[in-house]
């Protein structure tokens, strides 16, 4: 198949335009393509955890993971059900198990929390929910205070250290199984600025987190799923997941499609960007993070007040890049102006054009997971790579 790569400042213009017409009369367009997203919850069984014996292990008991996605937990020793744990793979750039969206866990099923962590090789945990809010508990402390140990099941969980980021807590956990003659270590991500079921006062800090969290995935070996949990594991957990997961895309010149990557997410778990608010937000990050802005725009309510502030860093990047090449004595073919942010690739070889999509897509993988994240209204015809 033929894929079209377009470069950041095009794809900012027509984001920027779509969701300007998204916003008219009132977020009538964010209304009706959030209301076109399919309920799957008809769809796809739930069977598992919807078992007695697996009942009490559900915060909620209408959120449940769809059988044909749900992670599967090695079974314990006379314990025919303890493979089941609430949480779902899903879909986030490179394979449809990137992430594990889980909810937050219980008094009840921390060990099988850890026990996840172990066995799918996690890294990273991503939570994105307060312990409290007001008298409600939204999710159970599952690791230690600083400095301090706890045993989970047949796990050791000790955390190490704990620092405050510009956007989140930080903590590092060291993890060692009895009778294991390994550990690992983890990085636990805490972003409590988040209420249930709403949005962050400041989606800049959203937006900001959502990038040094891609950029740290980026760079580490992927040895296994990232875990993404709020209370639930949907609202939340879902759009971070759909800002990382667009970011990435554009990250590789691939314009963002929000309402499929959603409705894609939604088939791997219930209600995943639980509310239109929600919806609205993941455009918000995207089109602050695709301008390059540091700092908090002067917005009102929408996306439409953004300003796009791009062809000016563009222009100063065009006008470096213009001075290296000349130092160092290469040629360049002139690109287009910025009046209309039509910003064109110099023609390569095609295999020169197919290593380069390849190295920038890397662990990306472009076959039937193109088919669900690709814009179906984009005509792919520039640029082009063929696969």
């Amino acid at each position: 198949m033929r894929i079209r790569t377009y470069p950041r400042a095009h794809i900012l213009q027509k984001f920027h335009a779509h969701c300007q017409s998204l916003a008219a009369n009132g977020n009538a367009g964010y209304q009706r393509e959030f209301e076109e997203l399919c309920d799957n919850a008809k769809e796809f069984s739930c069977r598992a955890g919807e078992l007695d014996a697996n009942k009490n292990k559900n915060r909620y008991p209408f959120i449940l993971p769809y059988d044909h996605c749900r992670v599967k937990l090695s079974l314990l020793e006379s314990q025919p059900h303890s493979d089941y744990i609430n949480a779902s793979y899903v879909p986030g750039g490179c394979t449809e198990h990137d992430f594990i969206c889980t909810q937050a866990p219980l008094p009840s099923t921390m060990a099988d929390f850890w026990r996840m962590v172990w066995e799918q090789n996690v890294q990273v945990i991503i939570m994105m929910t307060a312990l409290k809010e007001s008298d409600k508990v939204l999710c159970n402390q599952y690791w230690p205070p600083e400095r301090g140990t706890g045993c989970y099941g047949a796990l050791q969980v000790t955390t190490m250290s704990r620092h405050h980021g510009p956007y989140c807590y930080i903590t590092t956990i060291h993890l060692r199984q009895h009778g294991s003659p390994t550990d690992r270590h983890i990085t636990h991500y805490y972003y409590p600025g988040w209420p249930d079921q709403g949005v962050p006062k400041d989606h800049t800090s959203l937006s900001n987190f959502t990038e040094h969290v891609r950029k740290l995935l980026d760079d580490i070996p992927r040895l296994g799923p990232t875990v993404v949990h709020c209370s639930a594991g949907i609202g939340r957990s879902g759009t971070f997941v759909a800002i990382l997961w667009l970011m990435q895309l554009c990250a590789r010149g691939i314009p963002p499609d929000v309402h499929l990557a959603v409705r894609d997410l939604r088939r791997h778990r219930v209600l995943m960007v639980q509310n239109v608010e929600q919806y609205i937000l993941v455009h918000q990050c995207l089109l602050h993070w695709l301008a390059g802005n540091t700092e908090r725009p002067k917005t009102r309510n929408t996306v439409v007040h953004f300003q796009a502030a791009q062809p000016q860093t563009d222009r100063q990047s065009r006008r470096e890049r213009k001075k290296q090449r000349r130092n160092s004595g290469h040629t360049h073919r002139p690109e287009s102006t910025h009046s209309s942010l039509q910003v064109s690739h110099t023609p390569q070889p095609q295999h020169t054009a197919w290593q380069s999509l390849r190295d920038s897509l890397h662990a990306f993988n472009p076959g039937k997971l193109l088919q669900r994240i690709m814009p179906p209204s984009s005509q792919l015809t520039n640029s082009q790579t063929q696969l």
